[in-house]
């Protein structure tokens, strides 16, 4: 009998080892299908992130600085008692801290959850126990590790920041009224540390952007059983949502409850002290409150005075902010092409200005942009013919008036005569000017491209030999 019992262990222990050493081959053999460029892709990412987050960081936080400096010099003119100490080692210590290459961790320690780090980070750390990816995981975990160090030194400047920045505003609320120059020191102050916390973020969400080749690498991982149940023991949303042992022998969810105070207990111990008080008790606690609550509300209109009814919280600025100015440079350009036909007696249009134009948003409002047309003349509805009638250089400005109505203007030079050579574009006075303006509306087509009709007035068409039409009519679109 225990002969049989021991043959029935050995066959299941070589059962399991070959389940497990199949289920190792099958992760093993998913890792190798990887995308060979893969690696380098994340890696590029990766550091192009890490360096651009260094970047910003010690360029905001000098300029915090440097602001900081001003403000203090004008209290020490109207109190000298009131400057706040300096803070120039913190600052210096801060920044050569976000630009030193230190060991970076593993694993997201606190801090904004963040779904793609997470899940970058737990792969990283999967691939790295098969033999032959090792080598190939060097470049990408150490830009990891190095960013998850820099995403904790920036949340550690933006803390220093409203540190400092609450400070000083203390010592302006002793103030009734404050000379026009401190306010506004105050609020250069107010808008650098909005804009620099603003920026982390916008680099935090440049990483949740995942290019095609992650996506599809994350796709093949997430197919294995193994990484799954990796997915669930090591990374920081399982850790975030681990709920107490419910075994019995950890105490289960309740045991840890245990010691907790329930709210009728404190309602109970309340009335407790309240009735050991006295008859008058009760009186005199609602008069305080009564007090507390007037002086709060004087603090909060001194305060509301101060910030222009933006309140004291960091993250509600007492000023619009332009959405833009943290983006890169490549987020905020824009692309147009539109197309204008000329009018003509017949039932075909004599010609076609056909535009393309690449503009730079300078805030939420207003963009600016240049461009370049391409006069094409199509003939007659007896003889459609095809022939290049000249070009044009174009500038333009769009100035958002009410949701996607916009205010539009721009000048405009056209050579309107077919060439040969180039020599012939050199004749400036050849070239025929416009001085448009007008509205121009946009609609939405898709994610990511919008329609656009523009109605222009040219204020220099009676100028032209001869006179041309003055009003211009396109369509386009723009992405």
């Amino acid at each position: 009998m225990n002969l049989v019992r021991l043959i029935l262990f050995i066959l299941l222990l070589l059962s399991s080892s070959a389940s497990f050493s199949q289920e190792v081959d099958s992760s093993t053999q998913a890792a190798l299908q990887l995308p060979k460029n893969y690696y380098v892709k994340v890696d590029k990412k990766i550091s192009s992130v890490n360096e651009q987050l260094i970047k910003k960081s010690v360029k905001y936080l000098a300029k915090f600085q440097r602001q900081e400096a001003k403000l203090q010099k004008r209290l020490q003119k109207l109190n000298p008692q009131l400057a706040l100490d300096g803070a120039n080692i913190k600052y210096n210590e801060l920044s050569q801290k976000i630009k030193s290459k230190t060991v970076g961790i593993t694993k997201i320690a606190g801090g904004t959850y963040n779904p793609y780090l997470d899940s970058l980070g737990t792969s990283l750390n999967f691939l790295k126990q098969f033999n032959g990816i090792s080598d190939k995981l060097k470049g990408p975990l150490g830009s990891f590790n190095q960013l998850q160090n820099k995403l904790q030194e920036s949340e550690k400047i933006q803390e220093f920041i409203a540190e400092r920045k609450g400070q000083l505003q203390q010592l302006l609320l002793k103030y009734t009224h404050l000379p026009a120059g401190l306010k506004n020191e105050y609020s250069k102050l107010n808008k650098t540390a909005y804009y620099y916390k603003a920026q982390v973020q916008e680099y935090k969400d440049m990483l949740k952007d995942k290019k095609k080749i992650e996506q599809k690498a994350m796709g093949l991982l997430n197919k294995l059983p193994a990484f799954q149940k990796f997915m669930k023991q090591t990374s920081q949303l399982a850790s975030l949502f681990r709920l107490p042992d419910s075994s019995p022998s950890g105490g289960g969810q309740m045991g840890a409850l245990t010691g907790l105070q329930t709210r009728s207990s404190v309602q109970s111990l309340i009335q407790q002290r309240i009735a050991s008080g006295g008859p008058n008790a009760q009186a005199q606690i609602q008069a305080n409150l009564a007090a507390a609550q007037a002086e709060m509300g004087k603090l909060k209109d001194k305060l509301n005075q101060f910030t222009g009814g933006g309140g004291a919280g960091a993250d509600m600025p007492d000023f619009k902010p332009n959405t833009q100015k943290t983006k890169s440079l490549l987020k905020r350009l824009e692309y147009s092409a539109n197309v204008q036909f000329d009018k003509s007696n017949k039932l075909l249009p004599s010609a076609a200005n056909i535009g393309l134009g690449i503009g730079y948003k300078l805030n939420d409002k207003c963009s600016l942009g240049i461009g370049l047309s391409y006069k094409m003349g199509i003939g007659t509805i007896q003889h459609i013919s095809f022939t290049s009638q000249g070009l044009g250089l174009r500038s333009y400005m769009d100035w958002k008036i009410k949701k996607q109505l916009f205010l539009s203007g721009g000048y405009e030079t056209n050579y309107n005569t077919a060439f040969k050579k180039i020599e012939q574009l050199k004749n400036y006075d050849a070239w025929q000017r416009s001085a448009l303006i007008g509205l121009s509306k946009k609609y939405k087509i898709s994610k990511k491209v919008q329609g656009e009709m523009k109605l222009l007035y040219d204020f220099l068409a009676n100028a032209h030999v001869p006179v041309s039409q003055p009003v211009v009519f396109r369509l386009g679109y723009k992405f």
